[in-house]
């Protein structure tokens, strides 16, 4: 497992990070600390996490991953290993104030991360989405407060679109706040869109790029095939199942003909050079310059267990291409930014 600078910051961070949005739902404490425990053994050592996850959860269970996580952590004594960061933004509480950037709910918020994650601070905090309802000095002001209060000690944001990424990189620049280290953006095989404008933002401005869904919500294992003329529709308790909000969002972002149609002509392309899409999926993110770390969830140990195997996987120049030719076979979508 490599390590990688985190942008222009000092922080230095594995080039796989264990994303943790589904534990506590529908992940168990138990699994979930198996799931720590094999990325542990396997030298990943940047953990993400939220302050809303589990999102598939209702209000009364958000922040409990964190809870888990910070239990895991302190069980194992893993503290001064692990590169921490978490998220705010999301709805917390029934009050106007238990969402949103800001001052009084990012404050609020942190505080209540730290005590659920059981640290007194955090390597990388970071806004979970834009909020338009606050001006993003405001918001700044907030995470410099906690810099300067040694509560956190990076400064981080992600899903914001280009023009959203900018003004905060021109506001903390201009007002001397904490710096932005970090974006972390959607991006995989069968989503570029931050090729555009995204990833040239970060290089000129210094911002590593944490890239989540880099399998697609398992999309790209190859575990959702077509049977017959059409997709085998995923099973209960699946990220693809409509009944959730998450299952919704999901089967927005890649239950389609044209993306089911592209994984199978990948599936038919590697197959027979006996290469997993799972690991070339992983090693195709990786292998992007721009690309810091990429973000690798679970439901069980053993999934995690291959997918990273995809991180010693080295791709040919002509199997890049078949990669690079997914993207540009999808229909483009008109208001799809992230």
């Amino acid at each position: 497992m490599k390590t990688k600078q985190l942008g222009r910051s000092g922080l230095r961070v594995s080039e796989v990070c264990l994303g943790t949005m589904t534990f506590g739902n529908p992940v168990d404490q138990a699994t979930s600390f198996r799931i720590m425990d094999t990325a542990d053994e396997l030298g990943v050592t940047f953990f993400d996490t939220a302050d809303a996850y589990p999102p598939a959860g209702e209000l009364a269970e958000k922040g409990r991953t964190e809870e888990i996580v910070g239990s895991w952590i302190a069980e194992r004594g893993a503290r001064d290993r692990i590169v921490l960061a978490t998220k705010c933004r999301g709805q917390m509480g029934p009050d106007p104030n238990d969402e949103g950037l800001s001052r009084k709910h990012v404050i609020k918020a942190c505080e209540d991360s730290l005590r659920r994650l059981q640290t007194d601070y955090f390597d990388l905090y970071q806004a979970h989405q834009p909020d338009p309802t606050t001006p993003i000095e405001e918001t700044l002001s907030a995470f410099d407060s906690l810099v300067q209060a040694g509560k956190v000690r990076y400064v981080g944001v992600s899903n914001f679109q280009a023009h959203q990424l900018a003004d905060a990189i021109w506001t903390s620049k201009q007002l001397g706040f904490s710096p932005i280290v970090s974006d972390q953006p959607r991006y995989s095989v069968l989503f570029r869109m931050i090729e555009d404008e995204i990833v040239p933002l970060c290089r000129q401005h210094g911002l590593g790029i944490m890239a989540y869904n880099p399998l697609a919500g398992g999309m790209l294992t190859g575990k959702y095939r077509r049977q017959g003329s059409g997709a085998a529709d995923p099973a209960a308790g699946h990220r693809f199942t409509p009944d959730t909000r998450t299952g919704q969002m999901y089967r927005e972002r890649y239950w389609k003909d044209a993306v089911l149609d592209e994984v199978e002509r990948l599936i038919a392309y590697f197959e027979p050079r006996g290469k997993s899409l799972t690991h070339v999926a992983l090693a195709w993110v990786l292998a992007q310059p721009a690309v810091t770390s990429a973000i690798v969830g679970a439901t069980r140990p053993e999934q995690l267990h291959d997918s990273l195997q995809g991180v010693t996987l080295s791709l040919e120049p002509d199997e890049l291409a078949a990669c690079d030719d997914a993207w540009f076979n999808l229909p483009r979508e008109r208001g799809v930014t992230r």
